[in-house]
């Protein structure tokens, strides 16, 4: 019986697959106006040499690797020193994060053969904006390929394609690595040395990419951490609701925190800014960290100490951090250093400021050093792009482009595992499996958005063998996240980079 009535349910199960109607493909979503790569030459003056340089501004498809269908398109602006060996002359990748950005901050503000100018430390009026020659350009040391991620910038999903194919912790390695093997083999530059260059969630990507191109044949002799959040499992970073535990990020935003009472000369006068946060990481990771661990058992006397030595590293009155039972969340740090002038400060870089339109609230109305610059970065491209650069696309350019635009949120999974996101273990192997591989990580002592502290404790925890831990190469700088708004650190910032490329190159 049991044998009948399970032939009749399969029969019956057949019938209804077979009376369904069959399943309707995904919509295909029409490519934008193609805009063909626009090609200009032009000269820049970088540490006193008169460089000549090739510019092109242009879009590579991407395809379905199984059934080569075209999925969208990548814009890119490459920089590239004429009459140069291709063979010999490196090549570097630059990319902003988000996720969702677009690379527009790292183009024009950083290390291209032209930069906007800003105000240093403080908001930027509006327009005109200045455009300038940039002296400060990596040009003379190597190529530069300067890619918006799929959906930002010019770049847009079509065909096959969808957000949700793009959208996400691999999905996005995936589309940068099929990418850059389309640029080397397109232009001739499988030979080239190759570098890596990520900013924010850039180094997220940087991370999954050098180890997705690695595994593909393309190896890579450096890659640039700048503002590093590798592995989110420190995030406590939010430095958030802290009942029943997580302390780390009260622990790795503390040197931050001192950094930025050093510059609103809230605290440590007459030390230096490196010995000062040196001390105050030297406190956070024993003594902080200790008592912070202890809880409700940390004896009377201990609290009292830290509370003065809290009081001060972090400029903060004793009765607030005593309120606060020693742990102070960043965003409220950010109200509460000026809240005396009713001043807030930036997240992304804390020397900016701006008043606050509710001086009692715990949490900034915005951020200053975010909305000071933005009108000039967005206004400058698109006059450089169109007036000089001469891409004249017809779609629109989309400086960030979030889940809620395109109506796939980003998907965190990596390698199979459940958010948080962890991708020092895709460093830490690309390094290891290539052992000339060298990495510098550049941090900003002002940045709340991802604090240096917290970049050091995970380049210092990958479980390197020692020879390849000396492969990382740090440097420390007074700015923020996008360290180059600070013309002097712009400076010091590029004249290490240049020697880390010329010693990279120079062990070939």
């Amino acid at each position: 019986m049991k044998i009948t009535r399970s032939i009749c349910a399969l029969l019956a199960a057949a019938f209804l697959v077979a009376a369904a109607p069959a399943p309707k493909p995904s919509p295909t979503i029409a490519p934008a106006p193609y805009t063909p790569d626009a090609v200009t030459h032009h000269v820049v003056t970088v540490a006193g040499r008169r460089i000549a340089y090739t510019a092109r501004a242009g879009t590579i498809v991407l395809h379905d690797p199984v059934t080569n269908d075209e999925t969208g398109r990548m814009f890119y602006v490459a920089y590239t020193k004429d009459g140069a060996n291709p063979a010999r002359r490196p090549v570097t990748f630059f990319y902003n994060g988000g996720p969702g950005s677009s690379t527009i901050w790292l183009h024009m503000g950083s290390f291209a053969p032209v930069r906007v100018h800003v105000t240093n430390g403080a908001p930027t009026g509006p327009a005109p904006y200045q455009l300038l020659p940039n002296q400060y350009s990596l040009i003379d040391v190597t190529d530069e390929v300067f890619i918006d991620a799929p959906n930002t910038g010019y770049s847009r999903v079509y065909g096959a394609g969808k957000p949700s194919d793009f959208m996400g912790v691999d999905q996005d390695g995936r589309a940068f690595t099929q990418f850059i093997e389309r640029y080397i083999s397109r232009f001739g530059r499988w030979n080239s040395p190759k570098f890596l260059f990520g900013e924010s969630y850039g180094t997220t990507r940087d991370c999954v990419l050098v180890n997705m191109l690695q595994q593909a044949g393309v190896e890579m002799s450096g890659v640039v951490l700048q503002s590093s959040i590798l592995n989110f499992n420190l995030g406590g970073l939010a430095g958030g609701n802290p009942v029943g535990g997580g302390d780390w990020g009260f622990v790795l935003y503390f040197p931050t925190e001192a950094a930025t009472a050093w510059y609103h000369h809230k605290a440590g006068a007459g030390a230096s800014l490196a010995n000062f946060v040196r001390g105050a990481e030297q406190f956070a990771s024993t003594t902080y960290l200790h008592d912070l661990a202890m809880g409700s058992n940390l004896a009377a006397g201990e609290f009292n100490a830290d509370v003065a030595r809290m009081h001060y590293y972090l400029g903060l009155s004793e009765t607030y951090i005593r309120d606060s039972n020693l742990r102070v969340p960043y965003f409220r740090y950010l109200k509460e250093l000026l809240r005396g002038d009713n001043t807030l400060i930036g997240r992304y870089d804390a020397r900016y400021e701006t008043y606050s339109t509710d001086q009692l609230s715990n949490y900034p109305d915005w951020d200053p050093s975010d909305v000071g610059i933005d009108g000039a970065f967005v206004g400058a491209f698109h006059s450089y792009i169109t007036g000089t650069l001469h891409y004249d696309s017809l779609i629109p350019y989309r400086p960030v482009s979030y889940g809620g635009l395109l109506g796939a949120r980003w998907d965190f999974h990596h390698n199979g595992d459940d958010p948080p996101t962890n991708v020092a273990p895709d460093l830490a192997d690309a390094m290891t499996q290539n052992p000339h591989l060298q990495v510098f990580s550049a941090n900003g002592y002002f940045d709340f958005a991802t604090p240096f502290f917290a970049t050091e404790y995970t380049l210092n925890h990958l479980g390197l063998a020692p020879p390849l831990q000396r492969n990382i190469t740090f440097g420390f700088y007074q700015s923020g996240h996008m360290i180059y708004l600070n013309p002097n650190a712009l400076v010091a910032y590029r004249n290490d980079l240049v020697r880390w490329y010329d010693a990279t190159l120079a062990g070939r």
